[in-house]
Formats: C-alpha cells, sequence, structure tokens
C-alpha cells in the first residue's frame, strides 16, 4: 500500500457543497474541521476499523451507513479485514490526517469506530456504556445518570472511567480494558452493571430494552459491548442541526447546568481547544490505563449476589 499524502493534497470535489443546509456549512469546512481536530482525533481512532455515516446529498438526504471500503477507494487509504459470519468485509481505518480529508471528501460526517483493534478484533480494549435519555429535554437526567454510573464504576468497582457528550442526545462513559477479555465478558459486565444501576435508581435508570416500557427513565444501553459493534468516535460531527461534535469532557463539567447536548460545534470547538492552548485532554489517561473486567465482575456480583 502506498504512504499516504500530505492532507494538502487530498482534493476536494464540490467543497462549496452545502451539507448542512440550515447551518450554512459545507464541504470544505467539514474538511477543515477534521484536519484542525486530527492531532487529537486520531489517537482514538487508530487501528480501529470504521463504519461510515455519509450523506451525500447533505444532512437532510439519504444516509448511507458504510462499511465497506469503496473499490474507487486509493491505494494509499488505510483498511483491514473483518471477519463476519458469511466472510469478511474490508474496512477503512483512519490512521492519518490524509484519510480524514479524503474521508470528508466523501461527505462522510459521522465516524464509528469498533471498540477493538486490528489484529485483535475479538478482544475489546474499550467498554462503553451509552446513558440515553428518553427525549432531548432530558439531557440533565442523562448526566445525572452519567454520575451515578461513574461513582459505582471507580468508587466501588475500582475502574477509571472517561466520559463525553454525543453531540446526540445522551452521555457515553467509556473504560479501557485489558485486551485480554472478550466480548462475551464485557456484554455480561454491562448486563449486570446496568441492572445494578436501575436497581439503585429506579426513578432514574432503567435497563429495560423495550422503548415503550422505559418512561421517562435513562436508558443504560450496553449493547454496543459485541464484536462488531461500534459507538461514535470522540470529536466526531453529527449529522444534526448545527453540526454538533462528540467531545470529551472532565467529569468536573457534567455537574454544570450550562452543559447541553448542543454546546460544541464544529464551529465552536476549536474555542474550547484554543482556550488550553489545544494541550488540556481530558481523555489523556484513556491510552495508558488498562483494566481487566474479572476483578471488577467480582466485585460487581458481590454487590448483586
Amino acid at each position: 500500500m502506498a504512504g499516504a499524502p500530505a492532507p494538502s493534497q487530498v482534493g476536494l470535489s464540490r467543497p462549496g457543497k452545502v451539507l448542512f443546509p440550515g447551518d450554512g456549512i459545507t464541504k470544505g469546512d467539514l474538511a477543515g474541521y477534521y484536519r484542525q481536530v486530527a492531532a487529537r482525533m486520531l489517537p482514538y481512532l487508530r487501528g480501529r476499523p470504521l463504519a461510515l455515516a455519509r450523506f451525500p446529498d447533505g444532512i437532510t438526504g439519504q444516509r448511507i451507513f458504510q462499511k465497506n471500503v469503496s473499490p474507487h477507494s486509493p491505494d494509499w487509504l488505510p483498511r483491514t479485514e473483518v471477519g463476519k459470519r458469511d466472510g469478511t468485509v474490508c474496512q477503512v481505518i483512519a490512521d492519518n490526517e490524509a484519510t480524514l480529508v479524503y474521508l470528508a471528501n466523501q461527505a462522510c460526517v459521522e465516524l464509528h469506530p469498533f471498540l477493538s483493534r486490528a489484529g485483535r478484533l475479538d478482544r475489546p480494549d474499550q467498554f462503553v456504556l451509552d446513558l440515553d435519555p428518553p427525549g432531548a429535554g432530558h439531557f440533565r437526567q442523562a448526566c445525572q445518570a452519567a454520575l451515578a454510573a461513574r461513582d459505582l464504576l471507580e468508587d466501588e468497582l475500582g475502574l477509571t472511567t472517561y466520559v463525553m457528550t454525543t453531540g446526540g442526545k445522551g452521555v457515553h462513559i467509556r473504560v479501557p480494558l485489558a485486551v485480554s477479555g472478550e466480548f462475551g465478558q464485557a456484554r455480561e459486565f454491562g448486563h449486570a452493571l446496568a441492572a445494578l444501576l436501575a436497581a439503585r435508581h429506579p426513578g432514574l435508570i432503567t435497563a429495560e430494552q423495550r422503548r415503550e416500557r422505559r418512561g421517562d427513565r435513562v436508558y443504560a444501553d450496553i449493547m454496543r459491548n459485541s464484536y462488531a459493534q461500534t459507538a461514535v468516535a470522540p470529536f466526531s460531527v453529527r449529522a444534526r442541526p448545527g453540526a454538533t461534535v462528540a467531545a470529551p469532557l472532565d467529569w468536573s463539567e457534567v455537574p454544570d447546568r450550562g452543559l447541553r447536548p448542543d454546546r460544541f460545534t464544529l464551529r465552536t470547538i476549536g474555542d474550547r481547544l484554543a482556550a488550553t492552548g489545544g494541550g488540556s485532554d481530558p481523555w489523556a489517561g484513556i491510552r495508558r490505563r488498562r483494566y481487566s473486567l474479572g476483578r471488577a465482575g467480582q466485585r460487581l456480583a458481590r454487590l448483586t449476589g
């Protein structure tokens, strides 16, 4: 495979094409954004197959949720084979800035990476708890649920957690894992975790998968913790009005009542990065800390037993 070109050498076709009609945000703006955040974003993408949410006619048009690499993709585009039930699929890996620019030119608005890396795709190195409120007006409930989940995961189970807004209506919590367990272990841990959270906070959190049974409670969704499932990437733009962004947070920000799901956008995230000189990353430790779910699972079993 040929080496990646310089990002400036990746051509943009129709850079003035509007992808966010209500905001006037163009394909060129999208490519410029992904170049701006590349240094922050790429560490969370390297080695991970991607599912791509593409919107060739803008976010009000058809969404193409693409996993396979297009046969017309350039030879330098990083990729890997992913096994599936009836064979394999070849998926993109964003290992460099040029790839982010190329994907933006394909009208790829959202990037959704695996929870595992090429070479060990059956071994997750992250656990994700998706706290999904019943509606956009219930974001504060998702934040309250996130704080409750953090207290359980950190204070009682001995794990370190990282939190982010999804750019949608909810909140994600990530736990970095040692690449030793399988997805089945993570899924089993997740089911027990969600059940305990729901039992302790019955008016706030539910583990009920059926939407009509959740009421006004936050759904503790652990279903992403399976082979070949994905979760939205930190700093990914979302295909929503305003071009909201999935933004890593410090836990001290979560209780702030000024925190909103649309607080960070393609146009404003630069202010957040510039305010810290581009050097402060609340998720910096996620690549150094790794936990086995074995001991945490034993502690969780004692709490639920």
